[in-house]
């Protein structure tokens, strides 16, 4: 049975952080959240009125290294046999419109642009072929990453768990075919990156039944899928742009931390 399309935002409005449905250019109030059974309140707000936030406050980030060839030969890396994991941690999320900050102990802060999975239902040791039942949609992550403390440090918790370096958004959106997600990555207008989620050495579905059998995913999890070649570095005043025809745009701006 095909999967309806839907929108799913986390937002403020007056000095309320709700859940809402997306149809065009509005929103409209569900409770509780999109997570398991919910209603519509009836209170519908313009989205230009209203404050997008990171679509979830994930327990974990599980980020996904070196799954694009193209990068990985841009890095002169040979792709992994098996994925790549490491973990980004919630204190590193923002959403729409927030600064990413770049840490004075670093001289060289790199977007990468990347669609995220986000988990609907609890998920351990699942089978790739369930692995679709376990996902609510797809979402836009900036992977940010100090390039030169990942260089240095050998592992990297530090280059890639600072705060801000988790941009989110703008919103989950369901019901869309895995293999079929295309991913634009904009510096100050330049295009930087273009690729699509039919270039993954690991598909969404081996890596959401991959993961699980590692570590139980919850509702709200994030994996983010890797970033294909392009990567660069963020000065200060840059504006990112992480853009999908099938999901949105996630925009940024950079500053230095204070």
């Amino acid at each position: 049975m095909k999967t309806l399309k839907k929108c799913f935002a986390r937002f403020e409005t007056e000095g309320i952080v709700r859940w809402g449905l997306v149809a065009g250019l509005l929103v409209e109030e569900i409770l509780p959240n999109p997570f398991g059974a919910y209603s519509p309140t009836g209170l519908i707000w313009p989205l230009k009125k209203v404050r997008l936030l990171a679509p979830v406050l994930p327990s974990k980030i599980v980020a996904v290294g070196v799954n694009y060839a193209d990068h990985a030969k841009e890095f002169g890396k040979a792709p992994p046999p098996i994925p790549l994991l490491f973990l980004k941690p919630p204190s590193a999320v923002i959403g729409p419109g927030d600064v990413i900050e770049k840490p004075a102990v670093s001289h060289q802060v790199d977007f990468e642009g990347e669609i995220a999975v986000v988990i609907g239902r609890r998920a351990r040791n699942i089978s790739r072929a369930a692995a679709e039942k376990y996902i609510l949609g797809y979402t836009l992550m900036n992977d940010v990453t100090a390039r030169d403390l990942q260089r240095t440090d050998g592992q990297w918790s530090r280059a890639k768990g600072f705060d801000t370096f988790a941009p989110l958004g703008p919103w989950v959106m369901c019901g869309i075919p895995s293999r079929k997600i295309t991913l634009q990555t904009y510096v100050n207008g330049r295009r930087r990156q273009s690729s699509s989620t039919q270039q993954l050495v690991f598909d969404i579905p081996t890596l959401v039944s991959h993961i699980s059998h590692v570590m139980t995913l919850e509702p709200g999890d994030i994996i983010s899928t890797g970033t294909p070649a392009g990567v660069g570095p963020l000065q200060s005043g840059d504006r990112v742009e992480i853009r999908s025809p099938e999901i949105g745009r996630l925009i940024n701006t950079v500053g230095n931390r204070k």
